[in-house]
C-alpha cells in the first residue's frame, strides 16, 4: 500500500490558532447574548402551515395580507417548491393560538384556491421543555465523553476533547445567532451529530499521540515534535473523511430543499470547524497542559505483565 509522506508544522501556529478562535468564541457569545437565537417554532411555539397550489404560488400577495391583517411577525416561504408555500405564526397571547391558524386558512381560501398539506401546533410550554431537555442532553453528553476519554486515556485528553467539541458548538451557534437562520430540532439534532464527528476525529489523533508517546518514551522526544508527526500521520485520513462527508452535505443543502436547509448548513459548518478543532485546539490543550511522554510512563507499566 502506498502511503504519502506529510510533514506539515502544525503545531507551529497553535498559540495563534487559539488566540483567534478565541477570538471567535467571545464574538459567537456576545451574538447569542445580544441577538439570541432566531428560535423556530419546535422550541418558541406557534403554529405551521403548509398549503400547495396548482401554479406558482403568490407568496408577495400572501405577505402583503399577513401585513394588512395584523399576524404579528408571521413570514412566509417557498418549500420545495415554487408551488409550495411554508407559513409560520408565532404565539400571540392575545389571540387564540389553536384557532388563529383556522382563521387564516378561511381567509386566504376566500382569495386562493390551494390545497391545505398540514397544520402543526406547538404550545409555548412545549417549546421551552424542548428547548430545556435538549441543553440538559448535550450536558450528559459532554459530561459522559469527559469521563470516558479520562478513564480510556489521561485526564489532560479529556479536558482537551472537551475544549474542542465547546469551541465547536460556541462557534456554530454562533454563526446561527449572526445569521440568523432558523434554530430548531434539526438544527439541534446536526449540532448533536457533529459533537459526535469531531470527537471522532479528536479520538484518532488523540491515540495516535498516545502510541507515539509510548514509542518514544526513552528517547526523551519533543512533544511538539510528536503532536505534529501523530497530526500528520493520521492527516489523510481525516482530510478524506471530512471531504466525502462535505459532497454529500452540499448535496443536501443544494437539493434537500428549504426544510433540510439548517440541518445541512449545521453539519457542513461542523464538519469545517470539528476538523479544525480536532487538529488545532484539542492537540494545543495537551502542549498547554504540558503533558509528555514520561506521562504515559505509569500506563506502560501497568500492561507490563
Amino acid at each position: 500500500m502506498r502511503t504519502i509522506d506529510i510533514n506539515f508544522d502544525f503545531m507551529k501556529w497553535h498559540k495563534n490558532a487559539v488566540y483567534v478562535s478565541s477570538f471567535l468564541i467571545l464574538i459567537s457569545l456576545f451574538s447569542i447574548f445580544t441577538k439570541g437565537l432566531n428560535y423556530g417554532v419546535d422550541f418558541n411555539g406557534g403554529t405551521v402551515i403548509e398549503i400547495g397550489f396548482e401554479n406558482n404560488a403568490p407568496i408577495e400577495d400572501i405577505r402583503n395580507h399577513l401585513v394588512e391583517n395584523n399576524y404579528t411577525k408571521s413570514s412566509v416561504q417557498y418549500f420545495g417548491s415554487n408551488k409550495d408555500l411554508l407559513i409560520r405564526m408565532p404565539n400571540i397571547v392575545s389571540s387564540d393560538e389553536a384557532t388563529l391558524s383556522n382563521t387564516l386558512v378561511a381567509e386566504l381560501n376566500n382569495k386562493y384556491s390551494f390545497s391545505l398539506k398540514r397544520v402543526e401546533y406547538v404550545g409555548a410550554q412545549v417549546g421551552e421543555e424542548l428547548r430545556d431537555q435538549g441543553i440538559t442532553a448535550a450536558l450528559i453528553a459532554l459530561l459522559l465523553i469527559m469521563i470516558y476519554i479520562a478513564l480510556r486515556f489521561e485526564y489532560r485528553f479529556s479536558i482537551g476533547a472537551i475544549l474542542a467539541l465547546l469551541h465547536d458548538v460556541f462557534l456554530i451557534m454562533g454563526i446561527f445567532s449572526i445569521t440568523q437562520i432558523e434554530f430548531n430540532l434539526s438544527v439541534f439534532a446536526a449540532i448533536l451529530a457533529v459533537i459526535g464527528y469531531s470527537l471522532n476525529d479528536t479520538i484518532v489523533v488523540f491515540d495516535r499521540i498516545r502510541e507515539n508517546f509510548k514509542s518514544s518514551v526513552a528517547e526523551n522526544t519533543d512533544t511538539i515534535s510528536i503532536t505534529n508527526e501523530s497530526i500528520n500521520q493520521t492527516l489523510s485520513r481525516t482530510l478524506i473523511t471530512s471531504l466525502t462527508t462535505l459532497l454529500v452535505l452540499a448535496s443536501l443543502i443544494f437539493f434537500g430543499g428549504e426544510i433540510l436547509f439548517g440541518f445541512s448548513f449545521a453539519l457542513i459548518a461542523g464538519v469545517l470547524v470539528g476538523t479544525y478543532s480536532s487538529i488545532y485546539i484539542a492537540s494545543s490543550t495537551l502542549l498547554m497542559m504540558n503533558i509528555s511522554a514520561k506521562d504515559i510512563t505509569i500506563e506502560i507499566d501497568e500492561e507490563k505483565p
